[in-house]
């Protein structure tokens, strides 16, 4: 099935994803032939991304690309009051590193940071002070791995000394 316009092409993806067609505009990586055919679409567990197996016309190699909706960009204002862009793989080494040699694996650092990510992103602003994000941290830590919550909130918290260690360690017990 050929399919001139693209509104039709997105429409067919979602009522019938099993047909193959063709998608105007995406270049074969190999051979660089513009139409390309759509073999099957695949979308994530939670819908965000758009997976999709094509074949080139021309070279008849297969690939796959990857739909993701456009995210306005969010905004982390430090305590010094600089702006950066809000990094996920940063705010992941900072979970990882406060977690090292406790129990918390791989995946629950994953999912902090996607709960966390989805959360800016639901929220009215796409500008947030870092203790937001260190408190959404710090949240999630506490009910997973309190050892790993203890390190982070010493960071994310600045304790000063040992009373603010043990007031802290107090509030869990």
């Amino acid at each position: 099935m050929v399919v001139d316009t693209p509104l039709f092409s997105v429409l067919l993806s979602f009522c019938a994803p099993q047909i193959a067609f063709k998608i105007s505009h995406m270049k074969c990586p190999y051979c660089g032939h513009k139409d390309t055919d759509v073999i099957e679409t695949r979308d994530s567990e939670d819908l965000t991304v758009t997976r999709r197996r094509r074949s080139c016309g021309k070279c008849e190699k297969r690939f796959t690309t990857y739909e993701r909706m456009e995210q306005i960009p969010l905004t982390v204002i430090k305590k010094d009051g600089r702006r950066e862009t809000f990094d996920r793989e940063k705010l992941r080494r900072g979970i990882w590193r406060a977690s090292g040699k406790t129990t918390l694996k791989a995946d629950d650092v994953d999912r902090i940071v996607d709960e966390v990510e989805k959360e800016l992103i639901g929220g009215e602003a796409t500008e947030f002070p870092s203790k937001k994000i260190g408190e959404l941290v710090a949240k999630r830590l506490k009910k997973i791995d309190k050892i790993a919550y203890i390190r982070f909130s010493s960071v994310f918290k600045q304790f000063v000394d040992i009373e603010d260690l043990e007031k802290e360690v107090h509030k869990l017990i």
